[in-house]
């Protein structure tokens, strides 16, 4: 059988061996921003459980951009070091390396979620925090500085930065962080961004900083290897940020030369209320895809075989982003394949296993 889940897709000269793209995740487990053992096995697993694309979880661009004092970075070498032996390890199991390059903003210098959702302060491990407005993301979480124009600029050029160690650690597709009330959402939303500069205001101004790092992302990498923008397409909240905003920020990212948009949705406010049925971010994908006329994946919610290639049969989406599925089941692909009754390889150590009941 023919299934579209398990059919190449291509982006520039990179060619993906099916739509299973694993979403970043964050593991919370790092130390002064680098990764250990438990990050290889953990991306190493679903590269063996057969995902095409792996995009490595929210990486800080700076210190201060991390989410938590244990979150991955990758603004020093010792950092972009540690990384090739993931990138190494994924490719050599046919699947891409991708990483996703971030700064928390506002959500930055707070605990891991197993210890609650509230800021850490300075003898924890935690930092003074920045954001577009001095707007709090909730109580428990710290007061923001309003960013100065000096402070924007020096943003882009560490995501930059960020990039250029990325391709040197071995990575070959880029992810843009711009969603989930991190700090280029947050100056994207209205219900976080108050200011009224070149930066604030305006649906032009408050995609401006957006803009900027994704268009300077995308000039410094290769033009033979894509560049994604992850966005969150609802705010969930009346006034907030919406499906139109995202239709006109997408095409503006592809007129800069953005490859494909990961379309998520929430997390800039704590009192949205989101919907938690299957697939529910789907229809925001689709629209996207329809509208502007480029590439996008689906995430949220998809956790079965024929849910996934439905999804790519409607041409909803071209790729099917999974999440928590993938850490219920690193091997989710392989066993989506039978399901689907599509013939794939599996590692060759694995390759007794294939056969059922044999």
């Amino acid at each position: 059988m023919t299934s579209n889940l398990f059919t190449p897709f291509r982006l520039r000269n990179i060619e993906f061996k099916n739509r299973v793209f694993v979403s970043p995740m964050c593991q919370y487990s790092a130390h002064d921003g680098m990764p250990d053992t438990w990050h290889l096995v953990h991306l190493g697993s679903r590269a063996v459980g057969g995902a095409a694309c792996i995009i490595q979880e929210s990486t800080a661009i700076c210190a201060e951009g991390r989410i938590s004092p244990n979150d991955l970075g990758i603004w020093n070498d010792e950092q972009m070091e540690s990384y090739k032996p993931i990138a190494r390890f994924l490719k050599e199991q046919g699947t891409v390396p991708g990483i996703q390059i971030s700064h928390a903003g506002r959500k930055a210098s707070v605990c891991v979620p197993w210890e609650g959702s509230k800021g850490v302060d300075k003898v924890q491990g935690g930092w003074p925090v920045m954001g577009p407005s001095e707007l709090p993301f909730s109580e428990d979480y710290p007061k923001p500085r309003a960013m100065t124009e000096s402070e924007i600029s020096e943003v882009v050029q560490s995501f930059v930065k960020a990039a250029e160690r990325c391709l040197a650690a071995g990575f070959e597709v880029m992810e843009v962080h711009a969603a989930h009330g991190y700090l280029l959402h947050e100056f994207l939303s209205p219900l976080s961004n108050r200011r009224a500069d070149r930066y604030g205001g305006s649906l032009e101004n408050r995609m401006r900083l957006t803009l900027e790092v994704a268009d300077a992302v995308r000039k410094f990498w290769p033009q033979h290897l894509p560049v994604f923008t992850r966005i969150s397409a609802s705010d969930w909240v009346e006034g907030g940020w919406d499906l139109q905003q995202s239709i006109e920020l997408s095409r503006k990212l592809k007129v800069i030369g953005i490859d494909l948009i990961d379309v998520s949705s929430g997390g800039v406010v704590p009192y949205a209320k989101i919907p938690d049925s299957a697939g529910y971010q789907v229809p925001f994908a689709a629209a996207i895809r329809k509208e502007v006329d480029m590439p996008t994946g689906a995430v949220g919610l998809i956790t079965e075989a024929h849910q996934a290639e439905d999804i790519l049969v409607k041409k909803q989406a071209d790729v099917v982003f999974l999440a928590r599925e993938l850490l219920r089941d690193p091997y989710w692909p392989l066993h989506a394949a039978q399901t689907l009754g599509a013939d794939i390889s599996w590692p060759r150590q694995y390759d007794r296993a294939k056969q059922l009941h044999k």
